[in-house]
C-alpha cells in the first residue's frame, strides 16, 4: 500500500516524538512491504515564527491532500512565549481548532489502556488495577454545547448567561456509525453515554443510537447516564470497550479515563472525518521545559501512528504489530523518565523508538 502522510511536527517536544513515530512507520513499511511519503507541514508556534499565523491556507490544503496527518504537540509556555502576546485567534492552539474545522474532524478517539507493566502507576485500588482495562472514548467533536449559540446580557438588572445545546439527527447518526465501526474492530461492545433522564438532546441521542445499533447485530449496546459512567470509570473500568458520547460529556470522561492509566505520555488520540482521513496526535502537551533534552516519551505518538494504520489505512495487522512491540519493550523493563520505576532501565526518546522498531514483525 502507498500511504501519503502529512506531518506536523509542532512545537516543544513535538519534533522529537514525531521523529520516533516516523521511524516506527518506516520500519512497518519495510517489514510489511508498504511505501510511505511524507509532506512536512507547519502549524502552531512553528508556523507563527515563519508565517505570522498558526495555520495557513496552503497548509490546510496540503493536509486535505494527504491520506492522514501525523501531528506532534502544539504550543509553548503561555507565561513566557511571545506567541501568547498575540490576540487569541493568532495563538498556536487556534491553528489546531482551525485545522479540525477545516478538515471536518467530528469524531475524536481517545484510547485508555492500562498496560500490565505499568499497573503500579494506576491511582485506583490494586484489585481494580489488577483486572486491567482497554477502552476507547468516542467523542463527538463539532456539535453540542461547545458550538451552540451563546450570550451574556443584562435582563431586569441581572446578568444572564445562556449556552445552547443542540444536536441534529445527522450529527448523532454519523458519530454513532463511527463508534460501532470502531467496536467491530475491538470487543464489539458500545456503551452510549447520555443524560436522557433530563435532556431532550440526550433522548434524541439515545433514539438515533438505537437505530444505528440495529445495523450492527454483532455489537452489544448498553446505555448509561453520564453521572453513573463517571463513577463506573473509577469503580470498574474493565467493563468498558467503546464509550460513545457527545462533546461535553466526552471532554470530561476522556480526561477521567486518561487519568486512571497513570501516565499521559502513553495516551494516543485520533480525530476522524466521514472518510478514512484522520488526524493523529498524542494527548499530552508540548512540554517546552524538557524540549531538546532527549527525554520525552514518544510512545503516545507511536501509538497514535498505530491508530493511523488501523483506522485510515485498515492495516490491522501492522497496527497490532506496533502495539505489541510497545508492550514487549515495556515488558523488557525499558522506561522513559516519566514512567520510570524502581528496578527498571531508563532510556531516552531515540532509544525508545529504536527498541520499539526492533520488535516490529516479531
Amino acid at each position: 500500500m502507498e500511504m501519503k502522510i502529512g506531518v506536523i511536527k509542532g512545537d516543544g517536544i513535538g519534533p522529537e516524538i514525531v521523529d520516533e513515530a516516523m521511524k516506527v512507520l518506516d520500519k512497518v513499511a519495510e517489514v510489511y512491504g508498504h511505501s510511505l511519503s511524507y509532506t512536512q507541514l507547519l502549524m502552531g508556534g512553528a508556523s507563527i515564527d515563519v508565517n505570522g499565523v498558526p495555520l495557513t491556507d496552503e497548509t490546510l490544503e496540503a493536509a486535505k491532500a494527504s491520506d492522514a496527518v501525523l501531528m506532534g504537540s502544539i504550543g509553548g509556555d503561555a507565561k513566557t512565549s511571545p506567541w501568547y502576546q498575540l490576540e487569541p485567534s493568532k495563538r498556536p492552539e487556534a491553528g489546531l481548532l482551525q485545522l479540525r474545522k477545516g478538515l471536518n474532524l467530528f469524531a475524536n478517539l481517545r484510547p485508555a489502556v492500562l498496560y500490565e507493566e505499568l499497573k503500579g502507576a494506576c491511582p485506583l485500588k490494586e484489585e481494580i488495577a489488577d483486572r486491567g482495562f482497554d477502552m476507547m472514548i468516542m467523542r463527538e467533536l463539532t456539535g453540542g454545547l461547545y458550538f451552540g449559540k451563546r450570550s451574556t446580557r443584562e435582563e431586569d438588572g441581572v446578568l444572564v448567561a445562556r449556552d445552547e445545546l443542540t444536536y441534529s439527527e445527522t450529527e448523532i447518526r454519523r458519530i454513532a456509525k463511527r463508534g460501532f465501526d470502531i467496536a467491530m474492530k475491538r470487543k464489539k461492545k458500545v456503551t452510549s453515554v447520555d443524560k436522557a433522564n433530563v435532556l431532550d438532546s440526550s433522548r434524541l441521542w439515545r433514539k438515533i443510537v438505537e437505530e444505528v445499533a440495529a445495523d450492527y447485530p454483532e455489537v452489544a449496546l448498553e446505555h448509561m447516564l453520564v453521572d453513573n459512567c463517571a463513577m463506573q470509570l473509577v469503580k470498574d473500568p474493565a467493563q468498558f470497550d467503546v464509550i460513545l458520547t457527545e462533546n461535553m460529556f466526552g471532554d470530561i470522561l476522556s480526561d477521567e479515563a486518561s487519568m486512571v492509566t497513570g501516565s499521559i505520555g502513553m495516551l494516543a488520540s485520533a480525530s476522524l472525518n466521514d472518510t478514512k482521513f484522520g488526524l493523529y496526535e498524542p494527548s499530552g502537551g508540548s512540554a517546552p521545559d524538557i524540549a531538546g533534552k532527549g527525554i520525552a516519551n514518544p510512545i503516545a505518538t507511536i501509538l497514535s501512528a498505530a491508530m493511523m494504520l488501523r483506522y485510515s489505512f485498515d492495516l490491522d495487522r501492522e497496527a497490532d504489530a506496533v502495539e505489541k512491540a510497545v508492550g514487549m519493550v515495556l515488558k523488557d523493563g525499558y522506561r522513559t523518565i516519566d514512567i520510570m520505576s524502581e528496578g527498571k532501565k531508563q532510556i531516552g526518546t531515540k532509544e525508545m523508538g529504536d527498541r520499539i522498531c526492533t520488535y516490529i514483525g516479531k
